[in-house]
C-alpha cells in the first residue's frame, strides 16, 4: 500500500480520535450555585402597609410588616399566577390585648372620629379553612372575622365586625356583620352585638346539640370563593358593600352617632334570645360612639377558642387546642386561614396617631 495514504489514513484517525475527546468533555456542567427565588412580600401584593401594624396568631406586634413574612402565620401563596396575602390564627396561642382569641391581624396606625369621617376600607378575598371543632351550640364556633372598625377609647368596643362562618359537612358558609353596642356606663361586661346576615345565616344559627348541625345556607358562600366588601364611614353613617360574582350585592347602613338602643325596650329579639339569658342585656350610649377614636382592622381573627361553654355559650367554642401547640392545631384543621388578594385605604386629613392603644394593648395577654 502506498506509505503516503497510511500517512493519511493515520492522520485522519489521530484526528478523528481528538475531537471524539474534545466532544466528550464539551458537555456543559450543572452550575454549583443555585438560583435564588425572589421572595415575594405582603407589602409587594398590597401596596398599603404603611398604614397598619400587625399583629400575629402568638399575640406579637412586629409593627409595620414591609418586606416581612411569617411562615407560621404571615406569607404570600401564588395560585393561578396571582399572589395572594395569607393570614392565619391557631385556635389557641398568646393573644393580643385582653382578647380570648388569637389573630393575625392589621390594625390601624391612626385613629379618625366618626362625626367627622371620610374613611374607607375595601378588600376581596376568600376563607381558606375554619376550625374543624368546636361547640355547635355556641354561636362563635367554625367563625372568623375579616374585616373591623374597632374603638380606641374607653370600651374599646367594635362597631364593626364581619364574618365568616362554616359548619364542617357543608359545602357552604355565611357572610354576616355585626353591630357591637358602646354601652352606657363603666360596666361594659352587659354589651352586646346584633348580627346582621348577608349571604347565609347571621351569628344566631346554631346546632341544636354539640356535634349537631343546622340546614346548610342556600344562598352562602363556599370556602376559597372569592368575595369583596366595601367599608365607608361619612359624617356619622357607616355603609356596607359586599359583592361576589353569582351572589346579591347587599348594601346596609348604619347610624355611628345616634343610637338606636338607649332603652331596655330597644333591645330586639335576636339580642333577647343570645345574650339577655347570659346577663349581656345593656343599653347604649345616645351618642354611640360619637367622641371616640375608631380605627379599621382587617385579617384573620379567629373567633374559634378552647375554652369552655359553659363560661359564654356565645364566644367559648369549646374546641381543640392541642395544649396550645400550633403546628399540631395546623395538622388537623384547628385554625383559621384567610386570603386577600386586594385591599385599598382611605383616610381623611383629620386622622390621628393611634399609638395609645397599641400601648395598652402589646404584650397584655
Amino acid at each position: 500500500m502506498d506509505k503516503k495514504i497510511i500517512k493519511t489514513a493515520s492522520k485522519l484517525l489521530l484526528l478523528s480520535l481528538f475531537l471524539i475527546h474534545i466532544g466528550c468533555n464539551t458537555t456543559p456542567k450543572k452550575s454549583s450555585n443555585k438560583e435564588s427565588v425572589k421572595t415575594v412580600y405582603a407589602s409587594d401584593v398590597i401596596p398599603f402597609f404603611n398604614h397598619w401594624k400587625l399583629i400575629l396568631g402568638d399575640g406579637s406586634n412586629v409593627g409595620y410588616a414591609i418586606n416581612y413574612e411569617n411562615k407560621d402565620f404571615f406569607y404570600t401563596v401564588n395560585e393561578d399566577s396571582i399572589n395572594w396575602v395569607v393570614f392565619k390564627a391557631p385556635n389557641s396561642g398568646e393573644t393580643h390585648g385582653t382578647s380570648n382569641n388569637t389573630r393575625t391581624e392589621l390594625a390601624q396606625v391612626k385613629k379618625w372620629y366618626p362625626k367627622t369621617a371620610n374613611d374607607k376600607l375595601t378588600a376581596t378575598l376568600k376563607v381558606m379553612n375554619v376550625s374543624a371543632t368546636g361547640d355547635a351550640r355556641v354561636a362563635a364556633s367554625h367563625a372568623v372575622v375579616i374585616g373591623q372598625i374597632h374603638s380606641a377609647d374607653k370600651h374599646e368596643n367594635e362597631p364593626l365586625k364581619i364574618f365568616y362562618k362554616k359548619f364542617p359537612g357543608h359545602t357552604k358558609g355565611s357572610v354576616f356583620w355585626h353591630y357591637e353596642i358602646n354601652t352606657k356606663g363603666d360596666d361594659n361586661s352587659k354589651r352586646w352585638d346584633y348580627s346582621t346576615a348577608v349571604w347565609g345565616n347571621d351569628f344566631s344559627v346554631v346546632g341544636a346539640e354539640a356535634n349537631t348541625y343546622p340546614p346548610e345556607p342556600k344562598d352562602g358562600i363556599a370556602l376559597g370563593e372569592e368575595f369583596t366588601y366595601n367599608i365607608e364611614v361619612k359624617d356619622g353613617i357607616m355603609t356596607l358593600e359586599f359583592m361576589s360574582e353569582g351572589h346579591e350585592t347587599k348594601t346596609f347602613t348604619k347610624n355611628l352617632i345616634e343610637s338606636e338602643y338607649i332603652t331596655t325596650a330597644d333591645i330586639p329579639e335576636q339580642t333577647k334570645k343570645l345574650f339577655v339569658p347570659i346577663g349581656q342585656d345593656g343599653v347604649e350610649l345616645k351618642e354611640a360612639y360619637t367622641g371616640e377614636g375608631l380605627f379599621f382592622k382587617l385579617g384573620a381573627y379567629n373567633q374559634t377558642n378552647g375554652k369552655s361553654p359553659e363560661v359564654n355559650r356565645n364566644w367559648c367554642s369549646g374546641a381543640e387546642t392541642h395544649g396550645g401547640d400550633i403546628q399540631k392545631q395546623y395538622e388537623d384543621g384547628n385554625y383559621t386561614e384567610v386570603w386577600f388578594k386586594t385591599g385599598e385605604i382611605s383616610i381623611n386629613k383629620d386622622a390621628v396617631s393611634n399609638e395609645g392603644y397599641f400601648n395598652k394593648n402589646d404584650h397584655v395577654n
